[in-house]
């Protein structure tokens, strides 16, 4: 019961943030959102033994913000020098052993794992307006939830047990039958400009790569002998185990719906 209000709660929220909060007020609470997540991978990188500069967050930041009116800023110009910033800011934190890489990728990671994929949520919502982000989001969510009670009912076969012993190839099914199929019936209304065809090639590629993203997330919680990212969200654990899907989903949605 737990789990259902608190996911009754998340809706209601993103719902609201989504479509009604004027921009900058949608800007900070995506950045509100990147900060809790940065938190949480750090604490994820110290269980790892490779702490990250508290500065790294503040270039994650720096690159999502580079999506806001995307066109009037040179967003490689911005990734390019984050990306030399938080090298130099990892430096001092060496101490001489045989981490030194493993450190610099856990202070790298950030910029594009979090930062590149939260500032696509605000350039789609710039572009394709409250409607075609909460296509995406919802798609995840539906796809999410149809794993979840799919792989509960009918889950035999283990999808990655290294990984994620809960997953199940059934559960997948599950959502690559319900996700691309609200892609498609949503999309019709709220990206008319998109083929049926495309909608649904679309949705089945978010689900795809939600799963992708839920498991490297898994993957770096069960390297570092952590359940939850953290407990922020009762029943659901902290920001990471709720936009995992999402980090991986949302940049390839941006470029399908912009280039293609």
């Amino acid at each position: 019961m737990t789990r259902v209000l608190s996911g009754a709660a998340l809706v209601v929220l993103a719902v609201a943030v989504v479509w009604f909060a004027p921009p900058m007020l949608f800007v900070a609470a995506l950045v509100i959102l990147e900060v809790l997540a940065f938190g949480e991978y750090m604490k994820i990188a110290e269980a790892h033994e490779t702490p990250v500069p508290g500065a790294a967050g503040a270039a994650t930041v720096v690159t999502s913000l580079a999506f806001v009116q995307a066109a009037a800023i040179a967003l490689d110009v911005v990734l390019i020098s984050m990306v030399i910033a938080v090298a130099v800011l990892a430096l001092p934190m060496w101490r001489g052993g045989r981490d030194a890489l493993p450190r610099a990728g856990a202070s790298l990671l950030p910029l594009l794992y979090l930062g590149l994929p939260i500032g696509t949520l605000i350039a789609i919502r710039e572009m394709h307006g409250a409607r075609g982000l909460f296509l995406l989001m919802l798609t995840v969510m539906v796809s999410d939830t149809a794993q979840y009670y799919t792989g509960r009912l009918f889950g035999r076969r283990k999808l990655a047990p290294a990984i994620s012993p809960k997953k199940t190839v059934e559960g997948a099914a599950g959502g690559f039958i319900f996700g691309p199929a609200l892609m498609a019936g949503l999309g019709h209304w709220w990206l008319p400009e998109v083929p049926v065809a495309v909608l649904i090639a679309l949705g089945a590629l978010i689900v795809a790569l939600g799963i992708a993203g839920d498991l490297f997330e898994s993957m770096l919680k069960r390297s570092a002998g952590i359940k939850d990212s953290s407990t922020l969200i009762p029943g659901h654990g902290g920001v990471l185990d709720r936009i995992d899907a999402l980090l991986f989903a949302a940049p390839i949605y941006y470029v399908v719906l912009k280039y293609v």
